[in-house]
């Protein structure tokens, strides 16, 4: 049996693959990011963290997104559950709520989404290793998770996606306190 951590490695360079693909080619893949409220936009919704913008775009996402990965698989059962959850529960607030001028790509709602899953589930939780992990990342992300939902004029980051990231993170973090509670009770 492979390592938890084999699929945080792998689900990384599976973007780092979809922007080396789209790279080279003349269809720009990013096209299939989240269109709000658009039907063309629907596919976005599960294809939102693998597309991006810029290289810089991907590289600043694949750091914080690699280490909060790493801690959600170390800390969680199935992670991988929480993580379909944020992005589609992020992926359908951003496409019904979001600006609809724009074109919402990359992993930045995820990003969010785990910073905010994993702060509250430490709380929620009340076991040692999850309250260590949520003070870990509030220490260490807690400013990016401000000043990243201060909507920003005439600017291309999409504060909407890290918003609605945090907000599915919190959700799921609920939704997983109150199943993991029921569990517990049978």
């Amino acid at each position: 049996m492979r390592s938890p951590f084999y699929f945080v490695a792998a689900f990384v360079l599976s973007i780092w693959l979809v922007f080396l693909v789209d790279w080279p080619i003349p269809y720009d893949l990013s096209q299939w990011g989240i269109h709000p409220r658009r039907l063309t936009g629907i596919p976005g919704i599960a294809l939102m963290p693998f597309l991006h913008g810029s290289f810089y775009h991907l590289f600043s996402n694949s750091i914080p997104l690699a280490i909060l990965l790493v801690l959600l698989v170390g800390s969680q059962r199935k992670p991988w559950q929480v993580v379909t959850g944020i992005v589609l529960l992020n992926g359908a607030l951003v496409w019904l709520m979001a600006r609809s001028d724009t074109n919402h790509v990359g992993a930045s709602g995820l990003v969010f989404g785990l910073i905010g899953f994993l702060i509250l589930n430490g709380f929620l939780e009340k076991k040692v290793v999850s309250i260590i992990v949520a003070l870990v990342v509030g220490f260490f992300f807690g400013s990016t998770l401000i000043s990243g939902m201060i909507p920003q004029i005439g600017g291309e980051v999409s504060w909407e996606a890290h918003f609605f990231g945090a907000v599915s993170g919190a959700v799921v973090a609920y939704a997983w306190s109150q199943m993991n509670q029921r569990l517990a009770w049978k």
